[in-house]
């Protein structure tokens, strides 16, 4: 019992002096309910759900997902992707970026509060940390109090859930470039290879870090997007925001007393909203690199405001013109219409689509042709030049396709053997061709002749490439 109140005396020691106000102090996010709350959840579970499932779905015989560094071939559903299309991964990543900056002009930092990896791994470790370790005041107790079999037996049951996560996570992210059924037989024998076991604990390790231990100082000090965030905001952004006029003064008081009565605002400061904000800031303040955007606060005020009979929206999302001006919702959707958004929205969607329309239009086959550097030409058996080539026919599709090989450029210009070259979805097929033509069919030199590889069963599916052919 005197430890308990031991205990609970020191946790309030703790919180009367306002532990958030060291940026090297911890941070013990209070636990709420909200809106905003249900919203966070409902994109860890939307995130996690595809992240973790994924990489388990079959296609035809193979993963689903899967970026094969070996073979050097990215599977996506029935997109194959080799070496030669990098630059659809660059196009997707641009297309990343540009979205990123168009949500964060118009609503600021969406992609942090709510759908951002830190942030909602740091959300799971926070839920089994509490289920655990018990609630703020709780936690705050636990570290406070001197070390003993009980809070030693309690840190080693949330460590232990800790690692075995992040090995599962580490796990899973590996299973994206390696099979993820063949992973998990590997290590299950434990016979992983040396690279994937690395990359399973360099990344769990990594997420045990983050999430387990630099939590907000990631948001803090670490991530580059909060501090170049404000280039990208303007007064019509979509913040959150405390309204200031509203609020201030701001004081104690007893529910149900007029608080003009006593020159005080709505706020009746009582510190929840920094409770439970994940990196520890007073929103009051005004808006902050450390802000991530995830309203967290908005839902601890409003609750307050529920309490105290007074309107909700101390503490909402809105514009620093919306809060100055008054405006009303109609207006600042108005707003939200203006030149930078125009301008990203316009690129964005037009470089979307260009992506689309290539994609959908992509022919299935790729051909490489290699001469044969050992001998420019020679004399074939029947008295015809004879040129030697390799090709290298690529079928970038998913299904198994068979290739008919046509040669011109030349005039009597013909293949030895026209056999078609039968090529499985996603593989490469080889053919040595040998091309002869008539002495005297052409002048002496290099002349230029041209490969058409043409899918037999669909003519679309085709792709012409030039070469060289040598006559003495």
């Amino acid at each position: 019992m005197n430890k308990a109140m031991t205990q609970q005396a020191v946790a309030r020691k703790v919180i009367e002096i306002k532990p958030y106000a060291d940026p090297e102090a911890k941070v013990y996010p209070r636990s709420i309910s909200g809106i905003y709350a249900r919203w966070r959840w409902v994109f860890v579970w939307l995130t996690q759900g595809i992240f973790y499932g994924l990489c388990w779905l079959p296609w035809h015989g193979r993963q689903a997902i899967l970026f094969d560094i070996d073979t050097r071939k990215f599977y996506l559903f029935d997109l194959v992707l080799w070496p030669q299309d990098t630059i659809y991964l660059v196009l997707l990543m641009v297309i990343g970026a540009l979205a990123l900056f168009l949500f964060t002009a118009v609503a600021g930092r969406l992609w942090c509060g709510y759908a951002c990896p830190q942030t909602v791994y740091t959300e799971i470790f926070l839920w089994f940390e509490k289920l655990i370790e018990g609630e703020r005041r709780q936690r705050i107790a636990l570290d406070a109090a001197p070390w003993s079999l009980h809070k030693l037996s309690i840190k080693t049951a949330k460590h232990a859930v800790w690692i075995i996560f992040s090995l599962w996570t580490g796990f899973t992210f590996v299973g994206y470039f390696t099979p993820i059924r063949e992973l998990a037989h590997d290590l299950l024998t434990l016979s992983p290879g040396a690279w994937s076991a690395f990359w399973v604990l360099f990344y769990g390790f990594a997420t045990y870090g983050n999430a387990g231990f630099l939590r907000e100082q990631m948001c803090r000090q670490i991530c580059p997007y909060a501090r170049f965030q404000f280039v990208m905001l303007d007064p019509d952004t979509l913040i959150i925001a405390y309204d200031a006029k509203r609020g201030d003064a701001r004081g104690a008081r007893a529910k149900g007393v007029d608080p003009r009565q006593q020159n005080l605002g709505d706020c009746v400061d009582c510190g929840i909203c920094v409770q439970v904000c994940p990196t520890g800031i007073d929103i009051r303040n005004g808006l902050q690199n450390e802000c991530i955007g995830c309203a967290a606060c908005i839902d601890a005020c409003d609750q307050v405001m529920d309490k105290m009979d007074y309107p909700r929206g101390l503490i909402r999302y809105s514009t620093e013109n919306a809060v100055s001006e008054r405006l009303t919702p109609l207006d600042i959707v108005r707003r939200a219409f203006r030149p930078r958004v125009i301008v990203y929205a316009a690129i964005l969607l037009s470089l979307a689509a260009a992506t689309a329309w290539s994609l959908s239009t992509r022919i299935p086959l790729k051909v490489n042709v290699l001469k044969d550097r050992g001998a420019l030409s020679r004399e074939a058996d029947d008295g015809s030049v004879e040129n030697i080539y390799r090709l290298q026919i690529m079928n970038t599709g998913d299904k198994t396709r068979t290739f008919r090989i046509r040669i011109a450029g030349v005039e009597g210009i013909r293949l030895h053997d026209d056999t078609p070259v039968t090529v499985p979805g996603g593989e490469i097929g080889s053919r040595t061709a040998s091309v002869r033509a008539d002495p005297g069919a052409a002048k002496s030199g290099a002349i230029p002749i041209s490969f058409s590889i043409e899918d037999v069963a669909d003519a679309a599916v085709a792709v012409t490439e030039k070469s060289k052919f040598w006559m003495p």
